[in-house]
């Protein structure tokens, strides 16, 4: 990790606000890139009330926004969201193939055309930084508006997740396997 946390027992009085919120909401505790950006209150109680949406209250489906929140994961190759997110992508029906697959860089199957097309919806935007319109006019289409809005607010913050993560260098540090190859 190139840098640690706040001290949680020594936070200013905007931190500790920010600290309590997070802890009060559904994520009941601060760890990960919420916990580094407790550095700039200001930018983790932003961050923090974006990701509440995008996690707790998306139009999306459950399935649908796992599947989004991993496959932007795996494009970014980081550790320590890809391990929280897990197990809400297998409780939200997400199985340990598609996860394998995801995590290894194949294209995994999927049979059901809304799940590929928030996979590549979000492999596009994460690789190819733009959707091309066939695409765009499928997955309109197909997921809806409202969807479509909710999915490139997901991406946009595990990006920002993701960016987090990479940048600070932030890993489990409970001993578990690599899931992705050490970034030189």
């Amino acid at each position: 990790m190139r840098l640690a946390p706040p001290d949680f027992d020594n936070l200013s009085p905007d931190q500790q606000r920010v600290y309590d919120m997070i802890m009060a909401g559904p994520r009941g505790r601060v760890r990960g890139p919420l916990a580094l950006w407790l550095h700039r209150p200001e930018l983790a109680e932003a961050a923090q009330t974006l990701g509440s949406y995008c996690r707790y209250n998306s139009s999306l489906p459950k399935r649908l926004s796992e599947l989004a929140i991993m496959t932007l994961l795996a494009e970014w190759k980081v550790e320590l969201p890809w391990w929280a997110h897990q197990q809400s992508a297998a409780e939200a029906g997400l199985s340990p193939e598609l996860l394998d697959a995801l995590s290894s860089g194949r294209v995994p199957e999927l049979d059901n055309q809304q799940d590929r097309l928030v996979y590549e919806v979000t492999k596009s935007l994460a690789k190819e930084h733009r959707v091309p319109e066939a695409l765009y006019r499928e997955a309109l289409e197909t997921l809806g508006k409202d969807a479509m809005v909710d999915l490139v607010g997901v991406v946009g913050y595990y990006s920002l997740i993701a960016m987090t993560a990479d940048l600070f260098d932030l890993s489990p540090s409970d001993g578990r396997e690599r899931v992705f190859p050490p970034k030189s």
